[in-house]
């Protein structure tokens, strides 16, 4: 088993940043892909960004590109989501999460593992 922990969620102004963590216990992220996805109250869960560990390839929601920056620090295991020109539109509920499939996806039903999830909420 893999749990996830988030941290680094937060109110913060429109145009703002922050920046959003998730590391695992109990394992690594080596072999994994690793997703972030978001909630908005009275909305579906929708795909944030993936970034693929052992290649380090990243992918985007049109909505975030040119604004989100997904990484990873291989000493610290952990991945990061830099979210900057925040808009109100961005607050929601931000999950970690993890895929132990080849490859990559931005459905969540291919995720194995999830994180508590962490409130991001933008004022305009």
């Amino acid at each position: 088993q893999m749990q996830l922990v988030e941290s680094g969620g937060g109110l913060v102004q429109a145009g703002g940043s922050l920046r959003l963590s998730c590391a695992p216990s109990g394992r690594t992220f080596s072999r994994y892909a690793v997703g972030w996805f978001r909630q908005a109250p009275g909305k579906e869960r929708e795909f944030v960004a993936a970034i693929v560990w052992n290649s380090g390839n990243t992918y985007y929601a049109d909505s975030v590109k040119g604004r989100f920056t997904i990484s990873r620090n291989n000493a610290k295991n952990t991945v990061y989501l830099q979210m900057n020109s925040l808009k109100a539109e961005d607050t929601a509920v931000y999950y970690c999460a993890a895929g132990a499939s080849p490859g990559w996806s931005t459905s969540s039903d291919w995720y194995d593992y999830w994180g508590q999830g962490t409130q991001v909420t933008v004022a305009s």
